[in-house]
């Protein structure tokens, strides 16, 4: 089983970005619980969580800048960012649970610079 995180990149301040999750392979079940960032020195930390039902959780820094969605077979998870700040330079990892195991993407690297 795979987990692919892709769509990282260089942006400008205020740029956007749309990060993809997608789970490949054979699985009995598998649930992309969403998104979680490390900067460099700092630990990682949740961004966005989306529910098997679709209740998105944001976390504070990116609440009306960020939104995770998901398709409809849910094996794909999506994070859109908009108004994107220097600070929101890290990896950013997603996060899935896979047959009762955890399993996380191999990041994505977003550079958010002038």
């Amino acid at each position: 089983v795979q987990l692919q995180a892709s769509g990282g990149g260089l942006v400008q301040p205020g740029g956007s970005l749309r990060l993809s999750c997608v789970a490949s392979g054979s699985f009995f079940s598998m649930d992309i619980e969403g998104w979680y960032r490390q900067a460099p020195g700092k630990q990682r930390e949740l961004v966005a969580t989306i529910s098997s039902g679709g209740i998105t959780n944001y976390a504070a820094f990116v609440k009306g800048r960020f939104t995770i969605s998901r398709d409809n077979a849910k094996t794909s998870v999506y994070l859109q960012m908009n108004s994107l700040k220097s600070e929101d330079t890290a990896v950013y990892y997603c996060k899935a649970s896979i047959d009762g195991a955890v399993k996380w993407g191999q990041g994505t690297l977003v550079t958010v610079s002038s």
